[in-house]
């Protein structure tokens, strides 16, 4: 177990932990020369089962509230440490409400310094911590009168024997949830190399895992690992470790960031959050700055009402933070908001959507969501927020929002489609007849009004029928949608073409003849097929037959037209295809210019720039500039039938 102290400067908190543990907290020489704790403190003592108490000593100056808000996070049970000569005093309050803001449910307290007051002032010290105390969760936290500088116990053995009891009787956070370290500390050790400590928030580590650091993105490996101060092959939530970690420089590390399982690693700048502000604070309007502390990272941030225009003071109400700089958090991550200028703690909050939109978050539907996520917060069971996703939710971020793996097995009226390349997704039926609908009725609207064409290919008809649809949803949902459609005969495919039954392309027995002895022309002239009057010429034809013919094949997906009379073959337009995938690849931001195009392929600048423009006609590609730009569900499906022909 964590204890965590808190309380006024000079109430003599690590007079305190140094009685409880022999250690003294104040590392800094700064520290040692003023007498008050600057920087955060950290105390470990064996207790009489075999465990490990761990302490989280902090400043009580104003000027380091934040880093009180850093120690708090992950703290097991707080000690509030109350002078009796002074009696409770600002930062009591205030480390008492940042507690209460962060989660911490169970505490004891410590009447210091009760030799240097008499009897009564005991008496009235007490008095004034149970009216403190009064309707938090630290109501009936017990009160031990403590005199740590004096000879003997002072006091402190009854204090430490209760902390040993509770800390027994500690049922732990356990190992479930994937693996978050929130950073408070970064050094070196000589031979070992870069070390971070700090609260394990989820999961387990064990040596030899590999994690990943949330600002750089960099893989790290741990080569070794401290729980509690002792050498351990593994630490689990609710502990403070250390980490020995391999792959890393110490520079690259700061308070403030996560050493975590990559899956629950998602750099955000806007949170919806569940705001609470204390009963002193002033109301917040609309784009109110605030700091904001979360995990151990402190930032700046602005602070927009979900519900009304301002936040009123003692009331609780949805909100949402834009963030100055990136930060990583998940539903459930308790903060602090203190004012612009610092000094004063305005209230907290409870992270419940870290994927928060910039448009549309007031909409009813948006607060129905966040109600969704609240809940998921409440019961950790993911069923329901799945159910009022309206398009479903991949199962990468349902790990980040609960923060675990979702389990394999789902509810019977949920769909669970295949995993694609990256992710599997999960859908409610009643949503995913939704979805079947709307796909059905654009092929509808498109028969009807373009009757002599077949159909689009399965890109455009995602775009005609689900123009929202989730950039993340394209491959897995998209797929898994009109591939269900064509497997129950709801729609069929001639070519890339997708039409209902009965709309396709009709070749005759004669018309295919015809094509039987063009096609192969076409194949053999690779990437310059020959002109529709070089056919016609060559096979004894009408020019204006060969045309119609070609343009029906065209319908039908087995041709694209990509200038008025010039037909390429789906095969031949897959290689160009695939060597355009291949540019896109080898390219930083996926573009892909005429002059790369050309070389790779061999043609003329007149040729290629034709072929690319054909592209962005079909959508497969788009064009950015100069460039031409891979749409994201292009090398999941063939886009090879045109909407367009020009001419």
């Amino acid at each position: 177990m964590i204890v965590g102290t808190a309380g006024h400067i000079d109430h003599g908190k690590t007079t305190l932990v140094r009685a409880l543990t022999g250690v003294d907290t104040d590392r800094l020489p700064e520290e040692k020369q003023r007498g008050i704790s600057i920087e955060l403190g950290y105390a470990y003592t064996p207790a009489a089962n075999g465990e490990v108490l761990g302490f989280i000593d902090v400043p009580g100056h104003e000027k380091f509230v934040h880093t009180m808000a850093a120690g708090a996070v992950g703290v097991g049970h707080a000690l509030l440490v109350v002078a009796a000569d002074d009696g409770v005093m600002p930062q009591t309050r205030e480390h008492l409400a940042i507690l209460g803001l962060l989660g911490v449910r169970q505490g004891s307290v410590a009447l210091t310094k009760v030799d240097r007051v008499d009897a009564a002032r005991v008496v009235a010290a007490k008095a004034e911590i149970l009216a403190l105390l009064a309707g938090t969760p630290l109501a009936d936290a017990p009160v031990f009168e403590t005199a740590a500088t004096q000879p003997g116990d002072g006091g402190v053995a009854a204090l430490r024997q209760h902390l040993e009891a509770v800390a027994a009787a500690w049922p732990g956070l356990g190992s479930a949830g994937l693996f978050r370290l929130a950073v408070d500390r970064v050094f070196t050790l000589a031979g070992q190399g870069t070390v971070v400590t700090g609260t394990v928030f989820s999961g387990q580590v064990r040596v030899g895992d590999v994690l990943q650091h949330s600002a750089t993105g960099q893989a790290v490996r741990v080569r070794s690992l401290h729980a509690q101060n002792r050498a351990a092959e593994v630490g689990q939530a609710g502990q403070r470790c250390a980490l020995n970690l391999a792959g890393i420089a110490r520079e690259a590390i700061s308070r403030g960031d996560w050493i975590a399982d990559a899956r629950v690693l998602r750099p955000t700048q806007r949170l919806d959050l569940r705001v609470r502000l204390l009963p002193d604070a002033p109301a917040l309007g609309a784009w109110s700055a605030v700091h904001v502390h979360v995990g151990t990272a402190h930032h700046m941030a602005h602070l927009v009402p979900l519900q009304g225009d301002t936040l009123q003071p003692g009331a609780e109400a949805l909100a949402q933070l834009v963030v100055d700089a990136p930060v990583f958090a998940l539903p459930g991550d308790h903060l602090i908001l203190r004012n612009a200028q610092a000094s004063r703690t305005l209230g907290g909050g409870q992270v419940l959507d870290p994927l928060a939109p910039e448009r549309r978050r007031r909409s009813a539907e948006r607060l129905a969501w966040l109600t969704a996520l609240a809940q998921l917060v409440e019961t950790g069971e993911p069923d329901a927020l799945v159910r009022h996703a309206p398009q479903g939710l991949g199962r990468s971020t349902l790990t980040l929002l609960m923060g675990r793996e979702p389990d394999a097995v789902v509810a019977p009226d949920i769909r669970q489609l295949p995993a694609g390349e990256s992710d599997g997704w999960l859908i409610a039926e009643p949503r995913w007849q939704a979805l079947r609908e709307q796909v059905l009725q654009a092929l509808a609207r498109h028969h009807e009004r373009a009757s002599d064409e077949p159909g689009p290919n399965a890109a455009r008809l995602r775009r005609m029928a689900l123009p929202g649809l989730l950039l993340s949803a394209h491959n897995v949902l998209w797929h898994g949608l009109h591939q269900a459609l064509l497997a129950e005969g709801a729609v069929e495919r001639s070519g890339a073409s997708l039409h209902l039954p009965g709309q396709g392309v009709s070749i005759t027995p004669a018309e295919r003849a015809t094509a039987e002895r063009l096609l192969p022309l076409l194949l053999a002239g690779g990437f310059d097929p020959p002109w529709v009057r070089d056919l016609a010429k060559a096979q004894g034809l009408g020019e204006d037959a060969t045309r119609a013919l070609l343009r029906k094949l065209a319908r039908a997906g087995e041709l694209g037209q990509v200038v008025r009379d010039l037909f390429f073959p789906a095969a031949t337009l897959g290689r160009l295809q695939a060597t355009l995938a291949e540019l896109a690849q080898q390219s930083p931001r996926g573009e892909v210019e005429a002059h790369a195009f050309r070389d790779a392929t061999g043609l003329g600048r007149k040729r290629a720039i034709q072929i690319l423009e054909y592209f962005d006609r079909i959508g497969m590609t788009r064009r950015v500039r100069d460039a031409h730009v891979l749409r994201a569900e292009a090398n999941a499906t063939p886009l090879l039938q045109s909407p367009a022909h020009p001419g």
